[in-house]
């Protein structure tokens, strides 16, 4: 090894190690604190931060983003750079919010049962691999920590604007934001369901649509919901794509009701790597004011 290569390499384990000491890097403007949920006893780590802005006249709009472990720090970056724009910004400052778990995982096994709603275990027969079945069905508990207990949390710390709130999920938690919109259409005004594990829970999710359905035919209502995945997600044996193409042109046909939907499919993009670019459309979606 000549003398400059052995500098190198002695220069990069010295980082190496000031990394592993020296604490993590924090976000701007952020906090965390730990909320329990009373109806299941599990407690969450809720990551929230604020823009430098102070609040407009009618409170800051608010994001509200399942999975906080794995997004909460892109959600934060991409608010802050898109109300940033010249000019006029993109999207208005806006309070983010993480739902995670006191964990450093990035997806807590725990999602498994917070995202999903009872199934009968024949209606899983799409995992063949023997794997042990995850604690399922804790959905309602869970939708009633976010309304009850979360919300009201997040509004004592901040002025709000109860009408421009979001509710973000993917993949399973794409799944529960369209539950909690089926179920409680008013707890918020734009609901973004990437990737939706929608085949977890196909049955109860069509039963909650149709009482959905039927109920804003009768007294209309006034939500946003953009439903969408990876180009590489198509062809999966789940039927992701598929499925959320479906879902997306079942609530277009509810339009003159006050459901505005749309299906968008990003190129090149695969389960994962679609957070990010997720993130971004789904704030500017949110941010429309038609």
């Amino acid at each position: 090894m000549d003398t400059m290569h052995a500098m190198d390499t002695m220069d990069v384990m010295d980082v190496m190690e000031v990394l592993s000491v020296s604490g993590a890097v924090h976000v701007p403007r952020s906090d965390s604190f730990a909320l329990v949920s009373p109806e299941s006893g599990r407690e969450y780590r809720i990551l929230l931060a604020c823009p430098e802005e102070p609040p407009p006249e009618g409170g800051y709009p608010v994001y509200y983003f399942l999975d906080g472990n794995a997004v909460f720090a892109t959600a934060v970056e991409a608010a802050r750079l898109l109300s940033r724009r010249r000019g006029e910004p993109v999207v208005a400052p806006a309070i983010v919010v993480g739902i995670g778990y006191p964990t450093e995982q990035v997806f807590d096994p725990s999602r498994f049962y917070d995202f999903t709603m009872p199934v009968r275990p024949e209606e899983l027969s799409f995992l063949p691999d023997g794997r042990p079945m995850p604690m399922l069905g804790g959905a309602d508990a869970f939708a009633m920590f976010i309304k009850e207990v979360l919300k009201p949390a997040v509004e004592r710390r901040f002025p709000i604007d109860r009408s421009r709130q979001t509710l973000f999920g993917h993949s399973l938690g794409g799944l529960f934001a369209l539950r909690m919109l089926f179920a409680f259409p008013d707890a918020f005004r734009t609901y973004i369901a990437g990737s939706p594990s929608i085949h977890w829970n196909r049955r109860p999710l069509r039963e909650l649509e149709k009482a959905f359905a039927a109920s804003v035919r009768g007294e209309p209502t006034d939500v946003r919901v953009l439903i969408a995945a990876g180009e590489l997600e198509d062809g999966h044996h789940s039927g992701m794509n598929g499925n959320a193409r479906e879902q997306a042109g079942r609530l277009a046909a509810l339009a003159s009701y006050g459901v505005r939907s749309e299906y968008r499919e990003f190129a090149g993009e695969d389960h994962l790597s679609v957070l990010p670019v997720l993130i971004s459309h789904g704030l500017r979606f949110a941010s429309m004011t038609s």
